[in-house]
Protein backbone atom coordinates (compact mmCIF):
# COMPACT_ATOMS: atom_id res chain seq x y z
CA UNK A 1 0.00 0.00 0.00
CA UNK A 2 1.10 3.58 -0.65
CA UNK A 3 1.33 6.62 1.60
CA UNK A 4 -1.65 8.08 -0.29
CA UNK A 5 -3.88 5.29 1.03
CA UNK A 6 -2.86 6.06 4.60
CA UNK A 7 -4.30 8.32 7.24
CA UNK A 8 -2.55 11.62 6.31
CA UNK A 9 -1.06 12.23 9.76
CA UNK A 10 0.28 8.69 10.09
CA UNK A 11 1.58 8.85 6.52
CA UNK A 12 3.63 11.94 7.41
CA UNK A 13 5.16 10.15 10.40
CA UNK A 14 6.11 7.20 8.20
CA UNK A 15 7.61 9.48 5.54
CA UNK A 16 9.66 11.15 8.26
CA UNK A 17 11.02 7.82 9.50
CA UNK A 18 11.86 6.76 5.94
CA UNK A 19 14.15 9.76 5.60
CA UNK A 20 16.42 7.92 8.03
CA UNK A 21 15.51 4.26 7.54
CA UNK A 22 16.07 2.93 4.02
CA UNK A 23 13.94 -0.01 2.89
CA UNK A 24 12.44 -0.81 6.30
CA UNK A 25 8.88 0.33 5.70
CA UNK A 26 7.34 -2.88 7.05
CA UNK A 27 9.24 -2.52 10.34
CA UNK A 28 8.33 1.17 10.56
CA UNK A 29 4.63 0.41 9.96
CA UNK A 30 4.57 -2.34 12.58
CA UNK A 31 6.35 -0.08 15.09
CA UNK A 32 3.63 2.52 14.52
CA UNK A 33 0.95 -0.14 14.99
CA UNK A 34 2.43 -0.95 18.40
CA UNK A 35 2.84 2.70 19.40
CA UNK A 36 -0.69 3.66 18.34
CA UNK A 37 -2.32 0.67 20.06
CA UNK A 38 -0.41 1.20 23.32
CA UNK A 39 1.76 -1.91 22.95
CA UNK A 40 5.49 -2.62 22.91
CA UNK A 41 7.92 -4.23 20.45
CA UNK A 42 10.66 -6.83 20.79
CA UNK A 43 13.15 -6.48 17.95
CA UNK A 44 15.45 -9.46 17.50
CA UNK A 45 18.36 -8.84 15.19
CA UNK A 46 22.12 -8.55 14.89
CA UNK A 47 23.90 -5.26 15.78
CA UNK A 48 24.27 -2.50 13.22
CA UNK A 49 21.07 -2.85 11.18
CA UNK A 50 19.51 0.38 12.47
CA UNK A 51 17.45 -0.58 15.52
CA UNK A 52 18.53 2.47 17.53
CA UNK A 53 18.04 4.77 14.54
CA UNK A 54 14.51 3.46 14.06
CA UNK A 55 13.46 4.28 17.62
CA UNK A 56 15.16 7.69 17.61
CA UNK A 57 13.45 8.60 14.33
CA UNK A 58 10.08 7.54 15.73
CA UNK A 59 10.62 9.58 18.90
CA UNK A 60 11.69 12.68 16.97
CA UNK A 61 8.73 12.38 14.60
CA UNK A 62 6.21 12.61 17.46
CA UNK A 63 8.23 15.05 19.60
CA UNK A 64 8.55 12.49 22.40
CA UNK A 65 11.13 12.17 25.18
CA UNK A 66 13.54 9.47 24.02
CA UNK A 67 15.53 7.40 26.53
CA UNK A 68 18.03 4.64 25.82
CA UNK A 69 18.90 1.98 28.38
CA UNK A 70 21.92 -0.21 27.63
CA UNK A 71 21.28 -3.43 29.50
CA UNK A 72 24.39 -5.02 30.97
CA UNK A 73 24.93 -7.87 33.48
CA UNK A 74 25.68 -5.41 36.31
CA UNK A 75 22.65 -3.14 35.71
CA UNK A 76 20.41 -2.79 38.78
CA UNK A 77 16.62 -2.25 38.83
CA UNK A 78 17.19 1.21 40.34
CA UNK A 79 19.36 2.09 37.31
CA UNK A 80 16.19 1.66 35.23
CA UNK A 81 13.43 2.99 37.47
CA UNK A 82 15.26 5.62 39.52
CA UNK A 83 16.16 5.89 43.17
CA UNK A 84 15.27 7.86 46.31
CA UNK A 85 18.25 9.82 47.66
CA UNK A 86 18.37 11.47 51.09
CA UNK A 87 18.74 15.24 50.96
CA UNK A 88 20.29 16.43 54.25
CA UNK A 89 19.28 20.03 53.60
CA UNK A 90 15.61 19.19 53.20
CA UNK A 91 15.78 16.31 55.72
CA UNK A 92 13.87 14.07 53.36
CA UNK A 93 14.27 11.54 50.59
CA UNK A 94 13.94 12.89 47.06
CA UNK A 95 13.15 10.78 44.04
CA UNK A 96 15.64 10.85 41.16
CA UNK A 97 13.85 9.42 38.11
CA UNK A 98 15.56 6.78 36.00
CA UNK A 99 15.63 6.48 32.20
CA UNK A 100 12.30 4.64 32.19
CA UNK A 101 10.66 8.01 32.84
CA UNK A 102 10.32 8.89 29.17
CA UNK A 103 7.83 8.43 26.36
CA UNK A 104 9.77 6.22 23.96
CA UNK A 105 12.32 3.86 25.47
CA UNK A 106 14.98 1.82 23.68
CA UNK A 107 15.82 -1.17 25.91
CA UNK A 108 19.01 -2.28 24.19
CA UNK A 109 20.03 -5.96 24.54
CA UNK A 110 17.43 -6.67 27.20
CA UNK A 111 18.57 -10.30 27.48
CA UNK A 112 22.02 -9.26 28.76
CA UNK A 113 20.76 -8.17 32.17
CA UNK A 114 19.47 -10.16 35.13
CA UNK A 115 15.81 -11.25 35.40
CA UNK A 116 15.39 -8.90 38.38
CA UNK A 117 16.36 -5.89 36.27
CA UNK A 118 14.31 -7.13 33.32
CA UNK A 119 11.26 -7.30 35.59
CA UNK A 120 11.69 -3.63 36.57
CA UNK A 121 11.21 -2.64 32.94
CA UNK A 122 8.43 -5.16 32.39
CA UNK A 123 6.47 -3.80 35.37
CA UNK A 124 6.50 -0.40 33.72
CA UNK A 125 5.36 -1.90 30.42
CA UNK A 126 2.47 -3.78 31.98
CA UNK A 127 1.32 -1.43 34.73
CA UNK A 128 2.35 1.97 33.28
CA UNK A 129 3.96 2.64 36.66
CA UNK A 130 7.03 1.73 38.71
CA UNK A 131 7.32 1.19 42.46
CA UNK A 132 10.35 2.55 44.32
CA UNK A 133 10.64 2.21 48.10
CA UNK A 134 6.96 1.37 48.33
CA UNK A 135 5.89 4.48 46.41
CA UNK A 136 4.17 4.08 43.02
CA UNK A 137 5.19 6.51 40.30
CA UNK A 138 2.96 6.75 37.23
CA UNK A 139 4.64 6.81 33.83
CA UNK A 140 3.77 9.57 31.42
CA UNK A 141 1.60 8.55 28.48
CA UNK A 142 2.24 7.70 25.75
CA UNK A 143 4.77 5.11 26.95
CA UNK A 144 6.34 2.86 24.34
CA UNK A 145 9.21 0.38 24.71
CA UNK A 146 11.21 -1.13 21.89
CA UNK A 147 13.45 -3.83 23.36
CA UNK A 148 16.22 -5.45 21.34
CA UNK A 149 18.09 -8.69 21.68
CA UNK A 150 20.88 -10.30 19.68
CA UNK A 151 19.82 -13.76 18.41
CA UNK A 152 23.43 -14.85 17.75
CA UNK A 153 25.31 -14.36 21.01
CA UNK A 154 23.83 -16.29 23.92
CA UNK A 155 26.86 -16.51 26.23
CA UNK A 156 26.20 -14.60 29.45
CA UNK A 157 22.59 -13.78 28.53
CA UNK A 158 19.29 -14.26 30.36
CA UNK A 159 16.62 -15.24 27.81
CA UNK A 160 13.23 -13.70 28.49
CA UNK A 161 10.81 -16.27 29.94
CA UNK A 162 7.70 -17.00 27.88
CA UNK A 163 5.50 -15.18 30.40
CA UNK A 164 7.57 -12.02 29.86
CA UNK A 165 7.66 -12.38 26.07
CA UNK A 166 3.87 -12.27 26.27
CA UNK A 167 4.11 -8.64 27.42
CA UNK A 168 5.28 -7.54 23.97
CA UNK A 169 2.57 -6.79 21.44
CA UNK A 170 4.84 -7.61 18.48
CA UNK A 171 8.08 -9.42 17.86
CA UNK A 172 9.91 -8.82 14.59
CA UNK A 173 13.23 -8.70 12.79
CA UNK A 174 14.75 -5.95 10.64
CA UNK A 175 17.11 -7.94 8.45
CA UNK A 176 19.96 -6.67 6.28
CA UNK A 177 19.29 -4.14 3.50
CA UNK A 178 19.68 -5.23 -0.11
CA UNK A 179 22.54 -3.88 -2.26
CA UNK A 180 20.65 -0.84 -3.60
CA UNK A 181 19.39 0.08 -0.13
CA UNK A 182 22.84 -0.21 1.42
CA UNK A 183 24.29 1.97 -1.36
CA UNK A 184 21.67 4.61 -0.52
CA UNK A 185 22.61 4.36 3.17
CA UNK A 186 26.23 5.10 2.26
CA UNK A 187 25.28 8.01 0.01
CA UNK A 188 23.24 9.66 2.74
CA UNK A 189 25.83 9.06 5.45
CA UNK A 190 28.61 10.52 3.28
CA UNK A 191 27.30 14.08 3.32
CA UNK A 192 25.01 14.35 6.34
CA UNK A 193 23.53 12.74 9.41
CA UNK A 194 19.84 12.31 8.51
CA UNK A 195 18.64 11.73 12.08
CA UNK A 196 19.94 15.13 13.20
CA UNK A 197 17.92 16.88 10.48
CA UNK A 198 14.65 15.20 11.42
CA UNK A 199 11.87 17.42 12.78
CA UNK A 200 8.64 16.56 14.59
CA UNK A 201 5.54 15.96 12.48
CA UNK A 202 3.07 15.88 15.40
CA UNK A 203 3.25 16.44 19.16
CA UNK A 204 2.30 14.18 22.05
CA UNK A 205 -1.23 15.59 22.32
CA UNK A 206 -1.83 14.63 18.67
CA UNK A 207 -0.45 11.16 19.35
CA UNK A 208 -2.71 10.67 22.35
CA UNK A 209 -5.68 11.70 20.21
CA UNK A 210 -4.71 9.12 17.56
CA UNK A 211 -4.51 6.44 20.26
CA UNK A 212 -8.03 7.30 21.43
CA UNK A 213 -9.40 7.29 17.87
CA UNK A 214 -8.06 3.80 17.27
CA UNK A 215 -10.23 2.43 20.08
CA UNK A 216 -13.31 3.45 18.05
CA UNK A 217 -12.43 1.19 15.09
CA UNK A 218 -15.18 -1.42 14.70
CA UNK A 219 -14.33 -5.10 15.18
CA UNK A 220 -17.31 -7.15 13.96
CA UNK A 221 -18.22 -10.36 15.80
CA UNK A 222 -17.18 -12.28 12.67
CA UNK A 223 -13.66 -10.87 12.99
CA UNK A 224 -13.57 -11.52 16.73
CA UNK A 225 -14.56 -15.12 16.09
CA UNK A 226 -11.82 -15.39 13.44
CA UNK A 227 -9.26 -14.09 15.96
CA UNK A 228 -10.44 -16.60 18.57
CA UNK A 229 -10.35 -19.45 16.02
CA UNK A 230 -6.77 -18.57 15.00
CA UNK A 231 -5.60 -18.38 18.61
CA UNK A 232 -7.38 -21.64 19.47
CA UNK A 233 -5.70 -23.35 16.54
CA UNK A 234 -2.28 -22.49 18.01
CA UNK A 235 -3.30 -24.46 21.11
CA UNK A 236 -4.24 -27.59 19.15
CA UNK A 237 -1.30 -27.67 16.73
CA UNK A 238 0.68 -30.92 16.94
CA UNK A 239 3.96 -28.98 17.03
CA UNK A 240 2.97 -26.71 19.92
CA UNK A 241 3.47 -27.49 23.60
CA UNK A 242 1.67 -24.36 24.80
CA UNK A 243 -0.47 -22.13 22.60
CA UNK A 244 -1.26 -18.43 22.76
CA UNK A 245 -3.26 -17.13 25.72
CA UNK A 246 -6.34 -14.86 25.70
CA UNK A 247 -3.89 -11.97 26.06
CA UNK A 248 -2.75 -12.88 22.54
CA UNK A 249 -6.34 -12.58 21.28
CA UNK A 250 -6.66 -9.11 22.81
CA UNK A 251 -3.28 -8.05 21.41
CA UNK A 252 -4.21 -9.21 17.90
CA UNK A 253 -7.52 -7.32 18.03
CA UNK A 254 -5.88 -4.08 19.21
CA UNK A 255 -3.10 -4.32 16.63
CA UNK A 256 -5.68 -4.90 13.90
CA UNK A 257 -7.64 -1.81 15.00
CA UNK A 258 -4.48 0.31 14.74
CA UNK A 259 -3.58 -1.17 11.34
CA UNK A 260 -7.07 -0.54 9.96
CA UNK A 261 -7.00 3.06 11.21
CA UNK A 262 -3.62 3.61 9.57
CA UNK A 263 -5.26 2.82 6.22
CA UNK A 264 -8.30 5.08 6.73
CA UNK A 265 -10.72 2.32 7.69
CA UNK A 266 -13.07 2.35 10.67
CA UNK A 267 -13.43 -1.43 10.56
CA UNK A 268 -11.09 -4.45 10.69
CA UNK A 269 -10.76 -6.90 7.77
CA UNK A 270 -9.71 -10.58 7.84
CA UNK A 271 -6.66 -9.51 5.81
CA UNK A 272 -5.51 -7.38 8.75
CA UNK A 273 -5.63 -10.42 11.02
CA UNK A 274 -3.73 -12.57 8.54
CA UNK A 275 -0.98 -9.98 8.11
CA UNK A 276 -0.52 -9.27 11.82
CA UNK A 277 -1.02 -12.72 13.37
CA UNK A 278 2.56 -14.01 12.85
CA UNK A 279 4.04 -10.88 14.46
CA UNK A 280 1.57 -10.89 17.36
CA UNK A 281 1.29 -14.60 18.12
CA UNK A 282 4.50 -16.41 17.09
CA UNK A 283 6.45 -15.35 20.20
CA UNK A 284 3.54 -16.34 22.44
CA UNK A 285 3.64 -20.05 21.62
CA UNK A 286 6.05 -22.67 22.97
CA UNK A 287 7.11 -25.37 20.52
CA UNK A 288 7.58 -29.01 21.39
CA UNK A 289 11.20 -30.12 21.52
CA UNK A 290 10.61 -32.51 18.58
CA UNK A 291 9.44 -29.58 16.42
CA UNK A 292 12.54 -27.56 17.30
CA UNK A 293 14.73 -30.58 16.48
CA UNK A 294 13.08 -30.82 13.06
CA UNK A 295 13.84 -27.14 12.41
CA UNK A 296 10.23 -25.97 12.62
CA UNK A 297 9.90 -22.36 13.79
CA UNK A 298 7.03 -20.58 15.50
CA UNK A 299 6.59 -18.55 12.30
CA UNK A 300 6.20 -21.81 10.33
CA UNK A 301 3.53 -22.94 12.77
CA UNK A 302 1.66 -19.64 12.41
CA UNK A 303 1.58 -19.94 8.61
CA UNK A 304 0.12 -23.45 8.93
CA UNK A 305 -2.41 -22.23 11.49
CA UNK A 306 -3.58 -19.42 9.19
CA UNK A 307 -3.84 -21.87 6.28
CA UNK A 308 -6.07 -24.20 8.33
CA UNK A 309 -8.49 -21.68 9.82
CA UNK A 310 -11.32 -20.75 7.40
CA UNK A 311 -11.38 -17.07 6.43
CA UNK A 312 -14.75 -15.44 7.17
CA UNK A 313 -16.53 -14.25 4.04
CA UNK A 314 -19.69 -12.82 5.60
CA UNK A 315 -20.87 -11.31 8.87
CA UNK A 316 -22.32 -13.44 11.62
CA UNK A 317 -26.12 -13.24 11.73
CA UNK A 318 -27.29 -12.53 15.27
Amino acid sequence: MTHEEMNPTIGKILENIERVMIGKRNVAELSLVALLSGGHVLLEDVPGVGKTMMVRALAKSVNAKFRRIQFTPDLLPSDVTGVSIYNPKELEFQFRPGPIMGNIILADEINRTSPKTQSALLEGMEESSVTIDGVTHRLEKPFFVMATQNPIEYEGTYPLPEAQLDRFLLKMKMGYPDVAEEMEVLNRAQTSTPIEELEAVIDLDDLRELQENIKLVTVDDTIKRYIVDVVNETRSSSNVYLGASPRGSIALMKAAQAYAYMYRRDYVLPDDIQFLAPYVLAHRIILKSEAKFEGISAEDVMQRVLARVPIPVQRLVK
